[in-house]
């Protein structure tokens, strides 16, 4: 039996596909994109938004895409099996998953939390006074992990895949629901033209590099993920078509969520800038102030909510434990027990930073409370520096034709693009991923 086999394969395309699609749609494509797109000029964020997904989204990913596939391993395995030089860069991916993780499962959890009290209660908990508890954040941030954990434990095909072809094809209806609902409301014209009104005196630098940052985060680039994803695609999986089709589906779904949100929320005068409170805050007030149906509509969204939470918790949970399996030679069991114990320990702190830890912010974390810290840690250092070195290495230091001939299963594929993504990967996304650490650190305010 071949290696693939024994770390697990995708049953289908399709399974693939809906998989790394769960991975990017994840709960910044629902309360981010949206009042960005808004208020940085309408449509025009729209087309520098999509000029990136083009011009660095697509050729990177297809990149990760490759590397996993042509060592059949995890990212430190990938590296390493190109260039033993080159294995902190693998490692570098698996740390910011880790990390990552550890308290996205917390913000999961408040989303579990939430779907929870609207379906048993009909109201949503108080934000501040759930988030300050010393036990519910840590009792909800491990129930949503238990739940990654246990659709992982399936493996790559009877789990990941499986939940991935129920999950997406229900979040999608399920958002379509809610826009039908929400263009409807009266006075929800106002959210459709803040977001999709041409304005340019709106559209800056900042504005571009807000889309361009928006496609790397979007897409979970410099992490890993889909380096581990594509180590478990087969021969026959034509690489270009999943690197088009997965960033599309990112972005529809983007779409639709601020056609679900931004009508309701101008309809009911509400600010849609309001950043994550927009979804914990400002829509529960909303839901309760519906004439009819809030509470379904309520319900509805956290489940959507939930669905891209988890999925995308599950491909960090994977890109880890794909380490633990080739590299250490645990087994899947072990593998998700320790890992999985070890993040819900990390994620802890970050559980309680708006309540026993709130005012612990020491120097090293440069003021910021613990889960603060963490997520600048890997979204300002981590992946920008993980998905710059990868293009270097691909573009540079491995040179772009190995990479290239992967993407063409060796002769197999046509790969027609080849020259416009070796000039990508050598020249323009480095390029672009520096301005993406610079915007992180504030360069562009």
């Amino acid at each position: 039996m071949s290696s693939k086999k024994n770390r697990g394969e995708w049953g289908s395309s399709m399974g693939f596909i809906l998989a790394a699609a769960g991975s990017a749609i994840g709960l910044g494509n629902i309360w981010k994109f949206p009042y960005l797109m808004g208020r940085n000029g309408g449509v025009w964020f729209l087309l520098a938004y999509l000029v990136f997904i083009v011009i660095m989204g697509m050729p990177v990913m297809l990149g990760e895409m490759a590397l996993g596939r042509a060592a059949n391993k995890n990212p430190v395995g990938a590296f390493a099996a190109q260039n033993r030089w080159a294995t902190p860069i693998g490692a570098m991916g698996v740390l910011a998953a880790f990390i990552i993780l550890s308290y996205y499962s917390v913000i999961g959890g408040w989303v579990m939390r939430y779907l929870v009290d609207y379906t048993f209660q009909g109201v949503a908990p108080d934000f501040g006074e759930f988030t300050a508890s010393a036990g519910s954040p840590i009792l909800w941030h491990g129930v949503f992990l238990l739940w990654a954990v246990v659709i992982c434990l399936g493996g790559v095909s009877a789990g990941i895949e499986r939940a991935s072809r129920l999950m997406m094809p229900t979040l999608f209806l399920l958002l379509l629901l809610i826009v039908i609902r929400a263009v409807t409301l009266p006075g929800a014209g106002e959210g459709l033209r803040f977001m999709f009104d041409p304005r340019a005196s709106q559209f800056s630098l900042k504005s571009i590099s807000a889309a361009l940052g928006q496609v790397f985060f979007s897409l979970s680039l410099g992490m890993g993920i889909m380096i581990t994803y594509g180590s478990y695609l087969g021969r026959n999986a034509r690489l270009v078509r999943k690197a088009v089709i997965v960033p599309s589906l990112d972005t529809f779904c983007a779409l639709l969520a601020g056609l679900a949100i931004l009508p309701t929320v101008f309809a009911f005068g509400k600010d849609p800038t309001a950043g994550p409170s927009l979804v914990f805050v400002t829509l529960p007030d909303v839901f309760s102030a519906m004439p009819a149906g809030g509470r379904l509509i309520a319900i509805l969204f956290f489940i959507v909510l939930a669905f891209a939470a988890v999925t995308s918790a599950v491909s960090l949970l994977e890109c880890v434990i794909s380490y633990t399996i080739d590299e250490l030679h645990w087994s899947r069991l072990l593998s998700l027990v320790l890992v999985g114990g070890t993040v819900f320990l990390l994620g802890i702190p970050s559980a309680l930073s708006s309540g026993l830890i709130a005012e612990w912010k020491p120097i090293m974390f440069g003021g910021r409370n613990f889960l603060d810290a963490a997520c600048f840690l890997t979204d300002n250092i981590l992946m920008p520096i993980g998905g710059l070195l990868m293009c270097i290495f691909v573009g540079w230091v491995q040179g772009p034709s190995k990479m290239g001939a992967e993407i063409a299963n060796h002769g197999a594929w046509p790969f027609r693009q080849y020259p416009a993504w070796a000039f990508i990967m050598r020249y323009i996304a480095p390029v672009l991923l520096i301005v993406v650490m610079l915007v992180q650190f504030g360069v562009f305010e």
